[in-house]
C-alpha cells in the first residue's frame, strides 16, 4: 500500500471513529509503528488530524469539510440530484469501473449508484469514499494524496501518479467553470491537475455541472471542451451553450 493511499484510510478511519489507534493500525498493515506516526504528521499538517499520545483524533478541520460539503449539497439540492441521477446512464455494465471527482453534484452520484450491479470505485474523496463505505455492489479504491482542507479531497504528485496508473470505464468529473475557448476550469492549480488526470484515466469522460457553471473562465483550465465525452447539465443551459458544446462534439443530457 503507497503511503498515500495509507493517509487517505486512516482519514476515512477518523471520520467514522473519531480517533485511530497507531499501534493497531500498524498491526493491521503490517508496517511499523514509526510509518503510520508519519502518515498521521502528514494529515495533521493538512489539517484533518490532530495526534495524540498513542495515535490521532479526528481535528475540526474535517468538520469543517463535511459542513462545506453539506453547504454545497444543500444549494438548490433537487436540481443536483435531478443531474446525479441523469448520469445513471453512463455506467458501465456490471463488473465495470468508474471514478468519482469530489463535490457535491458528484456526491448524489454516489447517493444513487445501484446495489445490484457491482461496480468498481474510485475516488480522491474523503467524503465521497466514506460516503460509500460498507455500499452493497461498490468494490470502493481511494487515491491518495494531500487532502485538500477546502474541497475534501486529495490534490498533489502523488494524486497525479496514482491516477496515471489507472484505468477505468467512465470518469463523472465535476467542473467550476465551462467556457468556449478556456473549457473545463477551476480554481485551485493542483484541483485542476487532478482533474486532467481524471481525464486521461478514463475511457468515457461524463462533466457534471448545474447551469450556473456555464460562462465563468475560472483560472487554472484543465480540459478542452472536446475533451468531454458528455456534459449533464439541468434545463437553465441556454440554447448557444447547449450548441456550442455538441458542435463540440459533446453529448449533452438536460435533466
Amino acid at each position: 500500500m503507497y503511503a498515500a493511499e495509507r493517509q487517505v484510510l486512516l482519514a476515512e478511519r477518523l471520520a467514522q471513529h473519531g480517533r485511530v489507534s497507531v499501534n493497531d493500525v500498524a498491526a493491521e498493515l503490517s508496517v511499523s509503528t514509526e510509518t503510520i506516526r508519519r502518515d498521521l504528521a502528514v494529515l495533521e499538517r493538512a489539517g484533518t488530524a490532530r495526534r495524540v499520545h498513542g495515535g490521532a483524533v479526528l481535528s475540526t478541520a474535517y468538520s469543517r469539510i463535511e459542513a462545506t460539503l453539506a453547504q454545497r449539497t444543500g444549494e438548490r439540492p433537487e436540481l443536483k440530484a435531478r443531474i446525479g441521477q441523469a448520469a445513471l446512464r453512463y455506467l458501465p455494465e456490471a463488473g465495470g469501473s468508474i471514478l468519482l471527482d469530489g463535490g457535491s453534484t458528484i456526491a448524489h452520484v454516489a447517493d444513487v449508484l445501484p446495489t445490484d450491479r457491482r461496480l468498481t470505485v474510485l475516488t480522491h474523496s474523503v467524503a465521497i469514499a466514506h460516503q460509500l463505505l460498507d455500499r452493497a455492489g461498490i468494490a470502493l479504491h481511494t487515491i491518495g494524496g494531500r487532502v485538500r482542507e477546502v474541497t475534501g479531497v486529495a490534490v498533489g504528485p502523488a494524486t497525479v501518479e496514482a491516477l496515471g496508473t489507472t484505468r477505468v470505464d467512465v470518469a463523472f468529473i465535476g467542473t467550476n467553470g465551462i467556457a468556449p475557448t478556456h473549457g473545463f476550469s477551476t480554481q485551485d492549480a493542483d484541483e485542476a491537475a487532478v482533474k486532467r488526470a481524471l481525464f486521461a484515466s478514463a475511457r468515457t469522460a461524463v462533466v457534471l455541472a448545474d447551469s450556473t457553471k456555464f460562462g465563468p473562465e475560472q483560472v487554472f483550465s484543465f480540459a478542452d471542451l472536446a475533451d468531454a465525452d458528455a456534459v449533464v447539465t439541468d434545463d437553465g443551459i441556454t440554447p448557444e451553450d447547449r450548441a456550442t458544446l455538441e458542435g463540440a462534439g459533446v453529448e449533452v443530457v438536460v435533466a
